[in-house]
């Protein structure tokens, strides 16, 4: 396997109820590549999954939410489900951590649900993305142009609809976290 992101460090950030299989699939993508993966969460010592319609496993969280800082971290996940996003983008510390990934001009993989945290990061307009159909309308409303595509790209931020779209999400999270840098926007 290709270990083209060695010494990259990815963090994942999640609060229970994250659509599992949008945390494990890409994770061991990017560790099959060589990154160190974090979770990283307000929940404790452990986060629970959701599994399409019920509870999922529990994972260990690696480093409590109040105490990560985004320089120690190359890229950001966020992975989906109804629940996950919802308890984070109520979290000041959760959406300023999201937030600082953008001013750095640091990659970030958004799936499904993730990318309602973007809208309160402030940081969509503008921005061609793409989600789990049902939150379209909140992304347009925070000026994303949103298509309906399996995967989207847009200067470092890459974005997928649902779990089954995860094998073009995973190649093309791993293609823009090797590149590393988004080229930095300036806001009007």
């Amino acid at each position: 396997m290709n270990k083209d992101l060695n010494d990259k460090t990815i963090a994942i950030l999640v609060a229970d109820g994250f659509e599992q299989v949008e945390l494990t699939e890409p994770r061991q993508a990017l560790e099959h590549s060589g990154a160190q993966t974090l979770i990283i969460s307000p929940a404790g010592e452990k986060v629970k999954g959701w599994s399409s319609t019920h509870w999922g496993d529990e994972f260990k969280v690696d480093v409590p939410l109040e105490n990560a800082h985004p320089d120690d971290y190359d890229a950001l996940l966020l992975p989906g489900g109804v629940m996950n996003p919802d308890e984070l983008r109520r979290n000041h510390i959760a959406v300023n951590f999201v937030k600082s990934f953008f001013d750095m001009g640091k990659p970030v993989a958004a799936i499904c649900h993730g990318p309602l945290m973007l809208i309160d990061a402030d940081v969509t307009m503008g921005r061609k993305l793409t989600s789990y159909d049902s939150i379209k309308q909140d992304l347009k409303n925070a000026g994303a142009d949103w298509v309906d595509e399996e995967v989207v790209v847009d200067n470092g931020l890459i974005t997928s609809r649902k779990p089954e779209d995860i094998p073009a999400f995973n190649r093309k999270m791993i293609e823009e976290f090797v590149k590393g840098r988004q080229v930095k926007r300036l806001m009007s």
